[in-house]
């Protein structure tokens, strides 16, 4: 996952670690062995709960800082203005994100949900949480711009603090009100989603920064880069491998047990992760953005920050409620859902034009070694 311009021809499977080569099988792996272990060990689920940070399970919150913070030590930070001078991209971004999105996925949930509320809810707190950690990971399988994925992160985080608690209050209690529609409530403050992007985001972020910095000025750019970062750039996917394990394990009795709910809530997240990404390209490629931009584009729209949207959901209305169960539920989706889209971005990739450091023949998934 640390070189850009690998061939597309029989050699890159080669080079390509076992890990990155066969990653949809461990994914789907890691989900079997976390539902296996919920069923088989009784009170795992209660025992992983049991100790929290900022409302989620201390085990998955691990998994996530350890699966962010290599992607994020590969981030160039002093290429980090030709990204921010990007009119387009940034604008299209909040468009997506903040606009497009949060009404989306209240379409999808009201028009497939009408008769579960509970659920219904649930949904529409998963789509005002925009992604601040998994998309990282995604947009790097894909090839994407990791300097422009770190600030569209930062970017969403900013607006997610400022503007989740309003357009909680708007999607679940003010529009429903004027189409007639059932009401709900969302208590939620300021200070508990910066708590959670300084967590999530910050802290890896921050030893991201750092290790760049620290290692540049110690070792030089090309040491960095060919030495300590191919050390390190495993430790993603073994996060993010572990993560998935531990969020099937803590749901797993409900996966089993209500797979009709856990159905009906699948079909419109399905629906909302391929709109959003399919969104992201077609505005890309209007745009003329290259490969590398639209794929960061598209990846950061579709994903959600189920950290707080599952945080937010249990706070308010409780953690055996239905409204936590749907949020619970997003990240499983989302996760096959989306390494399935890291296959496809690679495989349009030749339909867009590239940045001047990769060419259309360059995007395949990047070694680990």
């Amino acid at each position: 996952m640390t070189s850009r311009g690998v061939k597309q021809d029989a050699s890159v499977a080669q080079r390509m670690s076992v890990l990155d080569r066969w990653l949809p099988a461990w994914i789907l792996v890691a989900m079997m062995v976390g539902l296996l272990l919920g069923r088989a060990v009784p009170g795992l689920g209660q025992a992983l709960s049991s100790v929290q940070l900022d409302g989620i399970s201390l085990p998955i919150a691990i998994g996530l800082l350890v699966m962010m913070y290599p992607v994020l030590a590969k981030v160039r930070y002093d290429r980090l203005d030709t990204v921010t001078s990007d009119r387009r991209l940034l604008g299209s971004s909040l468009v997506l994100n903040w606009v497009i999105g949060p009404a989306l996925m209240f379409a999808l949930a009201w028009l497939l949900l009408p008769d579960l509320p509970e659920y219904r809810t649930g949904l529409i707190i998963v789509g005002l949480a925009r992604c601040i950690a998994m998309v990282i990971i995604w947009n790097d399988l894909a090839c994407g711009d990791r300097e422009a994925a770190a600030v569209l992160v930062a970017l969403n985080s900013v607006f997610q603090v400022i503007a989740f608690a309003g357009l909680g209050w708007f999607y679940l209690s003010v529009l429903p009100g004027w189409l007639g529609l059932q009401q709900a409530g969302l208590d939620i403050s300021m200070w508990q989603i910066a708590k959670s992007v300084l967590i999530f985001l910050g802290i890896p972020l921050l030893l991201g920064y750092l290790s760049r910095k620290i290692g540049e000025k110690r070792w030089g750019r090309a040491a960095y880069e060919s030495s300590f970062l191919p050390r390190v750039g495993p430790w993603a996917l073994y996060g993010l491998l572990f993560t998935i394990v531990v969020m099937f394990a803590l749901q797993g009795d409900q996966i089993i047990e209500r797979p009709l709910d856990v159905g009906r809530i699948a079909i419109p997240l399905l629906a909302y992760f391929t709109l959003m990404w399919g969104g992201g390209y077609l505005l890309g490629k209007v745009l003329g953005m290259t490969y590398e931009r639209t794929t960061t584009l598209a990846f950061t729209a579709a994903g959600n920050n189920f950290e707080l949207a599952i945080a937010v959901a249990i706070a308010t209305f409780g953690i055996t409620s239905g409204q936590a169960l749907a949020t619970v539920v997003g990240p499983l989706i989302e996760v096959p859902i989306l390494v399935g889209l890291v296959y496809v971005s690679l495989a349009l990739a030749k339909r867009f034009p590239h940045s001047a450091d990769q060419s259309p023949d360059d995007a395949t998934p990047r070694p680990s070694n």
